[in-house]
């Protein structure tokens, strides 16, 4: 039997975001600092073949995208994943762990992102302790934040077209080397000697599925989005395959430009790439669009997270604590307050890839559970109408996580186990309280006729 959702008619968030602004918000998210550092790690598995991964990450990550396409689009409400998977199951464990996977990969990755805004990026410019320096700039990533949905997404635009433009460059001087007949263009189909192309492409493609991970974070803020059932589709589309085009002719680029030998063993191979050019680009210039990428990651991140806290508290996940918002300013400042806390602790926990792999998994399990959730809701209709990915894209997309889920190792699997189980206790506790606090309600029922009668 068909069920009909009737929707809440208003939000407490403001909606300052338009559509062109959403296509920037998802591209910036997307263009983060993953491409500037993994190329070399692609290589190392692919030889010069790295394109083949970044093609193959790219369809994988577009088959959840519409899913996302499709639940956003049909409950336009902050929260995400977790307001999903509570539509879908209706199994408050289930909803509350599926958030806090969200918003445990949120904050992990804002503070690896933090260690290296703070780290080989930075010491050109300002040579401070990374972790102190991390805690610093996360303390600003917040004010700014806090300051409101409109102003933080103007600053991702401006940091969104200089990443891009980074990027670019390196497309452009590649071109200009090739015109004049120099580079190694044989190298963008070989693959290493002595190694199965398709095992190579599959373990490659789990290192560039890194680099299309943030198109997830747009859910999040899908409240505060203007006509968002028209414009979230094109924008989310949009930036994944404006996104995937850079991405293969960066791949391209650093094949031409490069022996894999030494790709594979560069820390920072765009700017290896760039100095193989010949064109006398300064250092400087590429750390800089480099600190651009991953402040604008960061800041990309900590909305996200304290978009899904407010979304969680909504739905009665969290403590109601943490919906207040500023009353001018519109904006969820406990959540924003919370989620910057936790993230400063992370970067005292571990190094930067170690937290980059945390999140592939955790996202990972949301993305599985978003992609089960579109199945099941198929039977609920709204009135408004919504994008409607094909019939069999969900069944794809849950096979693509689960595919990728094979190839992580056991340390990773035993980190975002410890974070999960953080959450579980954080949900028995809650859980206990509630029952604690009934039971209390319930005696004091039971008292209330002999202490409210009349005196005789």
């Amino acid at each position: 039997m068909e069920e009909t959702t009737q929707e809440k008619p208003a939000s407490k968030l403001k909606q300052g975001i338009t559509g062109p602004m959403l296509y920037l918000f998802i591209l910036g998210d997307v263009l983060g600092a993953g491409i500037y550092a993994l190329v070399g790690e692609v290589s190392g598995e692919v030889g010069g073949a790295i394109w083949v991964p970044l093609l193959v990450a790219l369809l994988l990550a577009l088959l959840t995208a519409a899913s996302y396409a499709e639940l956003v689009t049909k409950y336009p409400k902050a929260g995400g994943a977790a307001v999903f998977a509570q539509r879908a199951f209706k199994v408050p464990a289930i909803s509350f762990l599926v958030g806090f996977a969200m918003l445990a990969a949120g904050v992990t990755s804002a503070a690896g992102l933090a260690l290296a805004f703070t780290g080989d990026y930075l010491s050109p410019f300002l040579d401070v302790p990374p972790v102190p320096a991390a805690i610093v700039f996360l303390l600003l990533v917040a004010l700014l934040n806090a300051r409101g949905i409109s102003e933080s997404v103007r600053s991702n635009v401006v940091m969104t077209v200089i990443e891009l433009s980074g990027l670019v460059l390196v497309i452009v001087l590649v071109g200009l080397m090739l015109g004049k007949g120099e580079g190694f263009t044989e190298q963008i189909t070989q693959f290493p000697v002595g190694v199965n192309p398709g095992t190579a492409v599959l373990a490659a493609s789990v290192i560039a599925y890194y680099s299309f991970v943030g198109f997830e974070v747009s859910a999040n803020i899908a409240e505060e989005v203007r006509d968002v059932r028209r414009v979230y589709p094109k924008a989310i589309f949009g930036a994944m395959l404006t996104a995937g085009l850079v991405y293969i002719l960066i791949g391209l680029a650093a094949s031409i430009a490069l022996p894999t030998e030494d790709l594979a063993g560069s820390s920072g191979p765009l700017l290896d790439v760039v100095s193989a050019t010949g064109f006398g680009v300064p250092d400087w210039l590429f750390s800089l669009v480099a600190l651009v990428a991953v402040a604008n990651g960061a800041l990309l991140t900590m909305i996200m997270s304290s978009r899904l806290t407010y979304g969680m508290s909504e739905q009665g996940l969290l403590p109601a604590v943490f919906g207040r918002v500023l009353p001018h300013r519109k904006t969820p400042w406990v959540a924003i307050i919370a989620t910057t806390a936790v993230a400063m602790i992370l970067t005292m926990t571990g190094g930067l890839a170690s937290l980059a792999e945390t999140v592939v998994l955790l996202l990972l399990f949301v993305f599985l559970s978003t992609n089960l959730a579109v199945i099941v809701l198929r039977r609920d209709k709204v009135e408004e109408k919504h994008f409607k990915a094909p019939i069999v894209v969900p069944y794809l997309a849950i096979a693509s996580c689960l595919l990728l889920l094979t190839q992580q190792d056991g340390t990773v699997w035993l980190r975002a186990g410890a974070l999960m189980l953080i959450g579980l206790l954080l949900f028995g506790a809650r859980f206990l309280a509630k029952g604690r606090n009934l039971g209390a309600k319930g005696h004091r029922g039971r008292k209330a006729p002999e202490n409210t009668a009349p005196e005789k």
